[in-house]
């Protein structure tokens, strides 16, 4: 039997809970795959947890689980000469793609923000 239960899939064998933080990583690594996007920006308390522990892989990403569904928040800085909306349109579905294939979460939204565009020099 494979059924949903508030975040935790249940199998014949057991529970499975997957952490928020392994979809924001997954997120993550998704929409740095997607060409003209520069990196991901985040907000300064995460920014001082990935010096102290040199880890970042979700900086810039935000994830609101509720049971089987999930939506995504990601902060991400372009690069110049691109278009935001194709852009856009690429992340949101590399990202919902990426996380339903490796989880089987629904994702509902992916909303982004842009901070920032790299002129490379």
């Amino acid at each position: 039997m494979k059924e949903q239960v508030e975040g935790y899939q249940v199998t014949g064998v057991g529970n499975v809970r997957i952490a928020d933080d392994v979809l924001a990583v997954i997120a993550s690594i998704a929409t740095m795959e997607v060409d003209g996007v520069d990196s991901m920006a985040g907000n300064i308390t995460k920014e001082i947890i990935s010096k102290v522990s040199g880890k970042n892989l979700s900086k810039g990403v935000k994830v609101d689980v509720s049971g089987n569904e999930a939506s995504v928040y990601l902060s991400i800085n372009i690069k110049f000469g691109y278009s935001i909306p194709d852009i856009s349109v690429k992340v949101q579905n590399k990202v919902k793609s990426a996380i339903e294939n490796m989880t089987g979460i629904k994702v509902t939204n992916v909303h982004i923000s842009y901070a920032g565009v790299a002129v490379e020099a």
